[in-house]
């Protein structure tokens, strides 16, 4: 075990029920990622990267094994300490923007600070300096119809980093985007983890997307194949 991982993985499994029948997309999983790592997380559908990700965001927990992240036991965490963990630690980019469609691209950054005890004006310096980082501080007043998708998803990950959380988790960023926007999104990707020190940690399906990462890993039915880096991410590839 590393002892430096900040993501750490034990026999980590989750099991479905489906009527009669059990689904196991992850089946004994043992990863170590140290902090500030970029890694891609690639596999084909069905094997298991979008549970993974659902499990170190906290949205669900694992049928057996041990989850820690920044030295939390997340698998026993209820699901009120999940929820306000969450909201300072992680930071999610989804393939889909999920932005809220009634609200400018100002107000759907700022959505995750007022979970916290933040003054306004604070959280309006937050959210600016957050489209500043993504290039959208002429887009503030804009609501998403008035955006391109590549504008879109510039907008969820001002929103993902607006709390500024030591974790980035992102679920086929560039799944919605042409090559041009994908690539701005990927350059912005790789500048916040260059410039932030955040742990990022991205599922795609792109093998050039998965290679703008230090560390590219791959799962098939649950289980991490046996690639450069074997089960470890601790360390990136040369």
């Amino acid at each position: 075990m590393s002892e430096d991982a900040f993501i750490r993985c034990r026999g980590l499994t989750k099991v479905y029920r489906r009527g009669n029948e059990e689904i196991t997309p992850l089946r004994g999983l043992e990863l170590d990622i140290a902090r500030g790592r970029f890694v891609s997380l690639m596999g084909p559908s069905g094997s298991g990267k979008t549970t993974l990700l659902n499990l170190l965001a906290g949205i669900d927990s694992p049928t057996s094994g041990e989850l820690w992240i920044g030295g939390r036991d997340l698998a026993r965490m209820s699901r009120d300490a999940l929820a306000a963990w969450r909201a300072s630690e992680v930071g999610i980019i989804f393939q889909s923007y999920n932005l809220v469609p009634v609200l400018t691209a100002f107000e759907n950054v700022e959505l995750p600070l007022l979970l916290q005890p933040l003054r306004r004006a604070e959280r309006h310096r937050r959210v600016a300096e957050a489209l500043e980082t993504v290039g959208l501080s002429d887009r503030v007043r804009h609501f998403p119809r008035q955006l391109s998708g590549g504008q879109e998803q510039r907008v969820a990950i001002a929103r993902a980093i607006v709390a500024r959380p030591p974790l980035l988790l992102a679920d086929e960023p560039t799944g919605d985007l042409d090559r041009t926007s994908a690539e701005m999104v990927l350059a912005l990707l790789a500048e916040l983890h260059r410039a932030r020190g955040c742990t990022i940690v991205m599922v795609t399906h792109d093998p050039a997307a998965a290679a703008r990462a230090e560390i590219e890993l791959h799962l098939d039915k649950g289980v991490l194949e046996k690639g450069v880096l074997g089960a470890s991410a601790a360390e990136p590839r040369a």
